[in-house]
């Protein structure tokens, strides 16, 4: 009870201090629901009609959402004083926080800020010197999110003192901080603080001088307690800063709209790192850094100016900062690739930072891919967004199934986009990060981020302010690198303390076999999924970073992911084929096409594009890379397998009208697959093409097992002879082509009954990658696993038709002519069922040995397919 009671008395003096230089206006916005003219609706005299506008039961004001736009108007007259406290030569802020697409301040009519969803809050300053009896006219006009209704969260007026004199509202939080501190960690000490706080000379407070002294004299009162003071004095207290902008690359806006942003950005940055020369500052993304390098060669020549300084730090390790959950592992090596590559050319070093404070989770994989790509360190603090299950840690082991550890840290939370440098804000996380952590040197990154921004002016003003308190932990600028490589030397000096003592503590009692036990115990490195260290140890994470919230971004948009997986293939059987055939022919490798492809891929992996969670201007942007990257990459994989073909020397056909098919495998290892192909076929009117009796043979002359899809055929027209004498068809072929080897490729023959028949491959079966909604053609696929990929088919070569045998076969040494590429299939579609669920299926053979045939009725009576929901209302 006697706590209790301290407490409240220390509390009761703060909220007295406060209310010399504080007060809430919430309560005084008139409002009006109309766009009118701003001339309008920023003069005084239109605003006594309107009506005051309600808040809720958070003291919010609200309207209405779908980009709904509110005027809201208020007079500021400056009294003679607050409580009896005079105001006169303070300053005066208006503090605003706001939840809306647009925001305008208008004072005394002059447009003075703007805002928006991201850079959603201000401490705008009205007047450095207040005069009583001064009144400013605040007009805000304030649009609603499209998604969401529209708030005004918070107006505050300040009154603060300049040049970084103290004043009632700046001790008030010292001792918020003081309190926080005892309370947390030596709250024997709050008796203490709460007598010194007892002293204050409230008689005083109309004379600000006296007043003021009564404060100086208790805060000198406070520094000069007993010995070591209170416990904020500690110099191993501190506060290590890193400005930082979160710029997503595309969301709630295109990414044309990105790069004025980053140029807005980092121009701000730069221009402030004049005005306070210890400002450090971060930023990741090299496909940014790479734009600006390209479009603005004066920007880029300052940002590498200040990276040579060591107060500008590249971050990220990667090209953007991607989903790293639906990516495969090619993928991440190319993020990392490119990334370090493009920062190592041009500014000398690599990254040693992997900074992805925003993707929606992380794979369990991505410690032993960071380590091998240069990588010291992990950052993110995305897990403090978990609906379900607080993340335990905030500097841990992050360890891969195959043993890599990376040092990983959780960065202070940031859900509202705006990291600012309010004091009481710092110091409750710096207490909840020494008491999870030990360390007493915590990490903050001031700044507005999401639609970039960067730290503002105001937030380096009050940082600067603050290092200047004696009750406040020490504040330093830092980098990123520079802070983990200081916490993990922390953590391992303390767990090496604690080893020792735990020695001592066990060779005291005389237990020496204990002491080899203790000794096994602390140097387990987290033998099961998801197991961690003992207390005694840095804790060790084995398992991925499960990000329980965003779970729907795995199924939006699907489109992103098909078209994901398509590129991510394609670009695997270019380089390989591009390879090979270069190897065998000498051609050029096309390694410059190659990199700016796989460059769009990396930039579509983005976190807000891949994972569908952008607006719909940004997947028509997205849409346009994955299908330049398509085009390329087929030209590429077509124009390779040519050249091999081109290479390969052809056994005896079984007969003279036999034409060669070649099945390349890509994977790495022997395949046999069913393959399906689609013939252009012309024959004389008066025979139907049903007659024409089809063969495959192997490459030893073998007759293998194969079908006609008589049930596909389709009258097609030949744009190139248009001879009413002859009918024009498609048909399907099925094969099986079995062994063929591992990167590697297997040769065929197709022949038929007729030897003047004139065939011709299917436009729609010249790319290798089965999509139906993408290449325009049916493909059936193999049943897989759903938490593995589809295997790619074999990519199959067909022989040009020759009506001379000679011409088909070469001669020894010669090279064969270059076979068009058509489509195979691999195929899962036997043997088919039919019948209601609740029976047994009734089960059909294929005739002739086929591999598919038609379904009389394949469809499934399901009386009621409802699922039933219980109300939960």
């Amino acid at each position: 009870m006697d706590q209790i009671r301290i407490i409240d008395g220390i509390n009761h003096a703060i909220a007295k201090l406060r209310a010399l230089t504080q007060t809430n206006v919430q309560q005084g916005w008139r409002y009006c629901n109309e766009d009118i003219p701003y001339p309008v609706a920023t003069q005084p005299e239109c605003w006594e009609n309107w009506s005051i506008a309600q808040r809720n039961d958070k003291d919010y004001i609200t309207w209405s959402a779908g980009r709904q736009v509110i005027w809201l108007t208020q007079r500021f007259l400056v009294p003679q004083d607050l409580q009896r406290y005079p105001l006169a030569g303070l300053g005066l802020r208006l503090v605003l926080t706001w939840w809306a697409e647009s925001a305008e301040i208008f004072v005394n009519g002059q447009l003075v800020q703007e805002g928006d969803l991201f850079d959603s809050s201000t401490r705008m300053l009205l007047t450095s010197t207040v005069v009583p009896g001064e009144e400013f006219a605040v007009a805000l006009r304030l649009v609603s999110p499209g998604h969401d209704i529209g708030g005004l969260m918070r107006s505050q007026i300040l009154y603060e003192a300049t040049n970084h004199d103290i004043d009632p509202g700046f001790v008030a939080d010292e001792l918020a901080v003081l309190q926080k501190y005892s309370a947390n960690f030596e709250p024997e000490k709050l008796a203490t603080l709460a007598k010194a706080v007892a002293e204050i000379n409230w008689d005083m407070v109309s004379q600000p001088t006296e007043f003021m002294r009564s404060l100086t004299r208790l805060r000198q009162q406070l520094s000069t307690i007993e010995n070591s003071n209170f416990r904020i004095q500690n110099s191993q207290n501190s506060i290590q800063m890193l400005g930082h902008a979160h710029l997503d690359l595309a969301w709630l806006w295109p990414v044309s709209e990105t790069w004025d942003v980053a140029v807005r950005t980092f121009e701000s940055v730069l221009k402030l790192q004049q005005e306070f020369p210890d400002f450090t500052f971060c930023h990741t993304t090299p496909a940014l850094y790479a734009w600006i390098e390209q479009h603005r060669p004066d920007l880029f020549k300052a940002i590498k100016q200040q990276v040579a300084a060591g107060r500008w730090e590249i971050v990220g390790g990667m090209w953007v900062e991607p989903e790293l959950n639906l990516i495969d592992g090619e993928s991440i090596v190319r993020q990392i690739l490119y990334g370090q590559r493009y920062v190592q050319k041009t500014f000398g070093q690599l990254t040693t930072v992997a900074w992805v404070t925003d993707s929606f989770g992380f794979c369990w994989q991505l410690p032993q891919l960071l380590k091998q790509g240069g990588i010291d360190y992990f950052v993110t603090q995305k897990l403090h967004w978990n609906d379900s299950t607080k993340f335990p840690y905030g500097a841990f082991w992050w360890q891969s199934p195959d043993g890599s550890q990376i040092f990983s840290l959780m960065s202070p939370p940031n859900v509202a986009g705006v990291m600012d440098t309010n004091p009481i804000t710092m110091a409750s996380y710096a207490i909840d990060w020494e008491i999870q952590t030990s360390l007493k040197e915590a990490f903050w990154l001031p700044g507005v981020g999401d639609h970039g921004g960067g730290p503002t002016r105001d937030m380096l003003q009050v940082a600067r302010r603050w290092q200047q308190s004696p009750f406040f932990p020490k504040l330093e600028f830092t980098t990123a690198s520079e802070y983990l490589l200081f916490a993990k030397r922390g953590l391992l000096a303390k767990v090496s303390r604690l080893k020792v003592a735990s020695c001592v503590e066990n060779l005291s009692v005389g237990s020496v076999g204990s002491v080899g036990r203790e000794e096994s115990r602390t140097e387990q490195r987290g033998g099961g999924k998801g197991q961690s260290q003992t207390t005694k140890e840095i804790p060790v994470w084995n398992d991925e970073l499960y990000l329980e919230f965003h779970r729907g971004c795995y199924t939006t948009h699907a489109d992103q992911k098909r078209y994901l997986r398509r590129c991510e293939g394609l670009l695997y059987q270019a380089e390989l084929f591009a390879a090979l055939k270069t190897i065998a022919t000498g051609q050029a490798y096309p390694k410059t096409e190659l990199e700016e492809a796989w460059k769009k891929v990396l930039f579509n992996q983005f976190h807000d594009i891949l994972p569908g969670t952008s607006i719909p201007e940004v997947f028509v942007d997205a849409n346009q890379a994955w299908q330049e990257v398509e085009e390329v990459t087929e030209e590429i994989l077509e124009e390779s397998l040519n050249a091999i073909a081109s290479k390969i020397t052809l056994p005896p056909p079984p007969k003279p009208n036999a034409q060669a098919i070649i099945v390349f495998n890509p994977l790495n290892w022997q395949r046999s697959e069913v393959i399906a192909i689609s013939l252009a076929i012309s024959l004389p009117v008066s025979i139907p093409v049903g007659s024409i009796e089809w063969e495959v043979y192997d490459c030893f002359g073998e007759k293998i097992v194969s079908q006609v899809r008589h049930d596909q055929a389709q009258h097609i027209q030949n744009h190139d002879n248009n001879n009413d004498n002859l009918s024009y068809s498609q048909i399907e072929l099925l094969f099986l082509a079995s062994n063929i080897p591992s990167v590697g490729y297997r040769v065929f023959w197709l022949c038929s009954n007729d030897v003047e028949l004139s065939i011709e491959l299917s436009p729609d079966s010249r790319f290798p990658i089965p999509d139906s909604l993408l290449g325009g053609v049916r493909a059936c696929f193999q049943s897989f696993p759903q938490d593995l990929d589809p295997p790619q088919p074999p990519l199959i070569r067909g022989e040009p038709n020759s009506k001379s045998p000679e011409r088909a076969i070469p001669r020894s040494g010669d090279l064969a002519p270059q076979p068009p590429l058509i489509r195979g299939e691999p195929n899962s579609k036997s043997p088919f069922f039919k019948g209601d669920l609740g029976g047994s299926p009734s089960l059909k053979t294929c005739p002739r040995g086929g591999y598919r045939f038609p379904i009389p009725n394949s469809r499934f009576p399901i009386p009621d397919s409802r699922f039933p929901i219980p109300d939960s209302r």
